[in-house]
């Protein structure tokens, strides 16, 4: 079921039975809000069992700020968020360029998870502000907009909240969506509520999307003013530091190393136990394995998964792999690249469960070729462009995946021109942070010149 706005004369004839239905979209909504908020609570008090960060700044969570908006005069102001890691890394090299474009820029940079508020810290300046997103409820993000009254927000890349874009343009707000991606699934899933939708992509101001996929779906939703900008994780910065670290652990474990990167588990199945029921028997003696999951919170369930397979393993957080290890788990936030850099080849989870896969870029951006499984749809163009660049393999289960990896182990001129192909398709794709950062600059030289004296508010245009 596609969704598509009404055209010319047909709006004014429905357009007043649209909004009641948005409108009431909006309160169906809002009711689940409040019914699901005390879980939210809840749950962010069980995750400050392992990591107190979760309950910092509570009040934030529903729009309780004690911290000052971004203030250096008359400079433009920007209010970016990024919900966790991935997103915050992606953003680096936007804001990169685009205190290049607008080099007097205030920075409003607002998260949900601990793992993003911390790499975001270091994207501030002096002068910026860092706080939580409030939870989606109407007076929260009221609250949220009347202590930083942000001209411009950029969201980066699928965080649609209904009551958060809806308040945003009664403001006259332009809020965007930067690095944008709308798999055919999500498409699906909010087109069940075209209602919510419009609701919801019909306030946006634009989006730049990473593919003209991406583009044709959010359109289909509502969205105006949608451009194809490419996508930004091409664009992030190698750490030298991490690559060093990463060879440093190579040199310690003294053998050939296979990365399984991002593991998931989703509904009782796991990828870490069917990656390890189709293990080759003897694998150890050729190759350590790190074993990198996407959640800490699950490292205790692998370490039971592995003793019970009679694999010795050791963590990260207690030092350096050794020979003597036949895997290695990494229990680290943010030394991904270290891992990649390591590794001879990578197989890159979320994929061999329905869940979409990961970020395959960074581990190519190490020279490093990747295995995915048969589900992609939230990289679906860059495996494509992958595979046709000979960066990436797909397989269709966990046997496959070790066919694909071994098969690279087995054959050092193939493994060579893989990983050659892998560091060429990061480097070929690079430049949305330059395209995208530019469409937002001018988005907020717009907001400030409506917002001068006598140019009347951006409600009355």
């Amino acid at each position: 079921m596609s969704v598509h706005a009404p055209r010319g004369g047909e709006r004014g004839r429905h357009e007043p039975a649209s909004r009641l239905a948005q409108r009431r979209a909006l309160r169906l909504y809002t009711l689940a809000w409040w019914l699901l908020a005390p879980l939210a609570v809840l749950r962010l008090l069980w995750r400050s069992r392992r990591d107190a960060a979760y309950r910092a700044c509570l009040g934030e969570r529903f729009g309780h700020y004690r911290a000052a908006a971004p203030a250096r005069g008359d400079a433009p102001m920007l209010w970016l968020h990024a919900v966790s890691l991935g997103e915050t890394r992606a953003a680096a090299p936007l804001l990169e360029s685009l205190r290049r474009e607008i080099p007097e820029l205030r920075l409003l940079l607002t998260h949900t998870t601990p793992t993003g508020r911390g790499a975001g810290a270091e994207l501030l300046r002096d002068g910026d502000a860092q706080v939580w997103l409030p939870y989606d409820l109407p007076w929260a993000v009221r609250r949220f907009l009347e202590h930083f009254q942000p001209p411009v927000g950029v969201l980066m890349e699928t965080e649609l909240w209904p009551n958060l874009a809806r308040a945003c343009a009664d403001r006259g707000i332009q809020l965007l969506l930067a690095n944008a991606r709308l798999s055919a699934r999500s498409a699906a899933r909010w087109a069940r509520w075209p209602a919510l939708a419009h609701a919801t992509c019909g306030a946006l101001a634009g989006a730049a999307a990473q593919t003209g996929g991406d583009a044709s779906r959010l359109r289909g939703l509502g969205v105006r003013d949608v451009v194809v900008a490419g996508n930004l994780k091409f664009d992030r910065r190698a750490d030298a530091a991490l690559r060093a670290q990463g060879q440093r652990w190579r040199a310690a474990a003294a053998r050939r190393v296979l990365v399984l990167a991002s593991t998931r588990e989703d509904r009782g199945a796991s990828e870490e136990q069917l990656l390890l029921d189709a293990m080759p028997g003897g694998l150890a003696r050729r190759a350590l394995v790190v074993l990198v999951p996407r959640h800490l919170e699950r490292v205790a369930a692998l370490q039971v998964m592995l003793d019970q397979r009679g694999l010795r393993h050791g963590l990260r957080s207690r030092g350096e792999p050794d020979s003597g290890l036949d895997v290695w788990i990494g229990d680290s936030i943010g030394e991904m690249p270290a891992y990649y850099a390591m590794s001879d080849a990578a197989f890159v989870g979320g994929s061999l469960l329905p869940l979409g896969g990961q970020n395959l870029i960074e581990a190519c951006a190490e020279a490093c070729p990747v295995v995915m499984g048969p589900h992609v749809f939230n990289f679906a163009q860059a495996v494509e462009q992958g595979e046709q660049a000979g960066a990436v393999a797909r397989a269709q289960d966990a046997a496959g995946v070790w066919t694909r990896l071994l098969g690279w182990l087995d054959d050092a001129p193939a493994l060579q021109r893989a990983r050659a192909a892998a560091r060429d398709f990061s480097s070929a794709h690079r430049g949305a942070a330059r395209a995208q950062a530019h469409w937002i600059a001018q988005r907020l030289r717009d907001a400030a010149t409506r917002r001068e004296p006598g140019a009347g508010s951006a409600r009355d245009q």
